[in-house]
């Protein structure tokens, strides 16, 4: 177990290493590259191994998730000539699951607020600002890092989900290939929703910059506002909710040889392009803004 004297120290090495990467500059030293922000941010986020352990095994808990998933539907589908007329077991539904997608989707929100606020509560941020008097170049590598590991990470659980589960279901001969209608298209959707909310994390993590206040923005966007947008009786309250990032998600990931519905006023597939896009730009600009503007 680690102790609290061992976290402090791995948090003081990692300021120590911000600081020699972006020290004040001295007249005709060069500035700090952007490579340099990204290494100390980089030797600052492995310090804190809670959060990598967070990332590692929501993945192994997703994929797991998604492989129980159509284990258990095998005797099922061994039976399927009991099923009603019309119905066609669907491979991307079962494999790629929403439960799953939420739990690497929480996490990566979780890491990306850790990332912003987690200076911000020890106070090193004002030794780091100190030495880089640049807000714009060290949030740019704090959300690049972001970005980047928790695209690794999606990529990693919507391939493994989706190559394992259909080599399951080979043997039942209803088994797809990454080449079949809809099929690549899943695997990048359910792949993107994960950084796109690291990123919507870091921004809750810089406006609220408190650990409690951060997660529970997080949930509340991610879980609880789709419940308000889910039903079918109001248009425009539907169409809102096809545009909330795990709902764009489960659009892209529909499969369209599904004998299921989308039922009344569903979402299409550019608009679910459109909003992961819009929700990553977004996140992005309010992290950058309100680092900039606000004191440390």
């Amino acid at each position: 177990m680690t102790t609290p004297t061992a976290r402090t120290a791995r948090a003081t090495r990692a300021a120590r290493a911000t600081h020699a990467a972006a020290a004040p500059l001295r007249e005709g030293e060069p500035a700090p590259r952007f490579t340099d922000l990204l290494a100390a941010e980089w030797i600052r986020m492995r310090s804190l191994r809670s959060t990598f352990w967070l990332l590692a095994l929501s993945a192994v808990a997703a994929v797991a998730i998604n492989v129980n998933a159509v284990h258990s539907d095998l005797p099922y589908i061994d039976n399927l000539q009991a099923a009603p007329p019309g119905y066609r077991y669907d491979p991307l539904w079962h494999g790629l699951g929403s439960i799953a997608c939420s739990v690497m989707a929480l996490a990566a929100a979780v890491f990306g607020a850790i990332t912003v606020f987690g200076e911000y509560a020890t106070g090193t941020v004002r030794t780091t600002f100190a030495a880089v008097p640049d807000r714009r170049g060290v949030v740019a590598a704090k959300l690049v890092l972001v970005t980047g590991l928790t695209l690794g990470l999606g990529t990693a659980v919507s391939t493994a989900s989706f190559f394992t589960t259909n080599a399951m279901l080979a043997s039942r001969h209803v088994g797809l290939s990454i080449g079949d209608a809809g099929c690549l298209r899943a695997v990048a959707g359910y792949a993107l929703v994960v950084p796109v909310c690291g990123l919507v994390g870091a921004a809750f993590g810089a406006v609220l910059r408190h650990p409690t206040a951060s997660v529970t923005a997080v949930v509340g966007l991610l879980f609880l506002l789709p419940m308000l947008f889910g039903g079918e009786r109001y248009r425009v309250l539907k169409e809102i909710g096809n545009h909330l990032p795990l709902h764009a998600a489960a659009r892209l990931a529909f499969n369209p040889e599904s004998s299921a519905t989308l039922g009344r006023y569903p979402g299409t597939v550019p608009g679910a392009w459109i909003a992961l896009a819009a929700w990553a730009l977004a996140a992005t600009a309010t992290t950058v803004a309100v680092v900039r503007r606000r004191d440390a």
